[in-house]
């Protein structure tokens, strides 16, 4: 091959790669990222009493965890989802623990379908009853010989998970009907990627507060800042 040849075969191996490159970039999608902050003065947690299992419950202090607001302002385990965006859901399994007679996490996001390992790490008896009414609500006894059971949820649904051994302990399970969602983190912040160009409503959830709505504009490769101000209703 000539040098002119050499210099075409380059070129245009060149022009692959900035196709290849441009359709891996379109096919990324775009993301969601943005605070979600109470708006005023929260109350501070309350403290809760511990009358059960004091060797293994009362090794910490336990505070109610409906709401929780960092120094910052922002909401800790408020669900941000991006309504309608359609793509491949990936259900799998997903861990909920009973850890210093605690539900870790507080609220727990997957998607429908998916498989939720229940945890006993504490070796007591504990109690997980759901108040599900799209999927079956179930009420059953986690003694300490059974460290994990397997519940899977079908069907996209919020819905409350207390322990009726251990009276202070709630907890919510949020089963999505997308794969774009977040749990925001203890300063309020959370971030969605790949999600597919397009007009949105992205709604956050929290236990509490209630819902609130903004549409977003998402573009390939950008990010899309979506903030949001929480307060009592009513």
């Amino acid at each position: 091959m000539n040098k002119f040849g050499v210099v075409l075969a380059a070129c245009a191996g060149v022009a692959l790669s900035m196709t290849v490159g441009a359709s891996l970039a379109s096919a990324a999608g775009g993301t969601i990222t943005g605070t979600v902050k109470y708006d005023g003065t929260a109350p501070p947690p309350r403290k809760v009493e511990v009358t059960k299992d004091k060797d293994v419950c009362a090794l910490h202090p336990h505070f109610e965890e409906d709401l929780l607001v960092g120094s910052g302002g922002g909401i800790a385990n408020a669900v941000v989802i991006v309504k309608g965006a359609k793509g491949d859901m990936k259900p799998g399994e997903v861990k909920f623990d009973q850890k210093g007679c605690d539900y870790v996490p507080h609220v727990l996001a997957f998607e429908a379908g998916s498989t939720v390992d229940i945890i006993n790490s504490d070796g007591i008896l504990h109690n997980i009853h759901t108040y599900s009414t799209k999927n079956p609500a179930f009420n059953m006894a986690q003694p300490k010989f059974k460290k994990v059971i397997q519940r899977k949820i079908d069907q996209p649904e919020v819905f409350k998970v207390s322990c009726d051994a251990h009276g202070w302990m709630h907890a919510w399970w949020f089963a999505t009907d997308t794969p774009y969602f977040a749990v925001t983190d203890d300063n309020g912040n959370y971030s969605i990627a790949g999600v597919p160009p397009g007009n949105y409503e992205v709604e956050v959830w929290q236990e509490k507060l209630g819902t609130e709505d903004q549409k977003v504009d998402v573009k390939d490769g950008a990010t899309a800042t979506t903030n949001f101000s929480m307060k009592p209703k009513g």
